[in-house]
């Protein structure tokens, strides 16, 4: 079997792979890179997790707002700093994905080659 030559724009679909929904052009366009393939399956994987996550989270302050009149005001501040740490988790994978590695994340990294 003959070694396919990685796309002249594989870094752009792998920083794609980690924009949310973009992550569904690589997944679409580069069907011959397994490499690109797993990132934009992590990338979506990912994706689902964070947007559970965040819908916990707000149901949670909404909970904790409701009955403690106001404290999860103070709650969903917090929240700044979880997309801070979103942000640098899809930054550590782009930069790892860049270099050729992979950012494993246990529980979560497994799903792609499920996928």
């Amino acid at each position: 079997m003959a070694d396919v030559e990685p796309s002249s724009n594989r870094g752009v679909m792998i920083v794609l792979a980690y924009l949310w929904p973009l992550a569904l052009v690589p997944l679409l366009m580069e069907k011959h890179d397994a490499e690109v393939q797993w990132h934009a399956k992590h990338g979506i994987v990912l994706m689902i997790a964070e947007l559970i996550l965040l819908f916990g989270y707000i149901m949670l302050t909404s909970i904790v707002s409701l009955a403690t009149l106001g404290l999860g005001c103070v709650l969903s501040v917090f929240l700044v700093f979880g997309w801070v740490g979103i942000l640098a988790l899809h930054v550590v994978a782009i930069v790892k994905g860049i270099n050729g590695g992979r950012l494993i994340i246990p529980g979560l990294s497994d799903y792609p080659n499920r996928l």
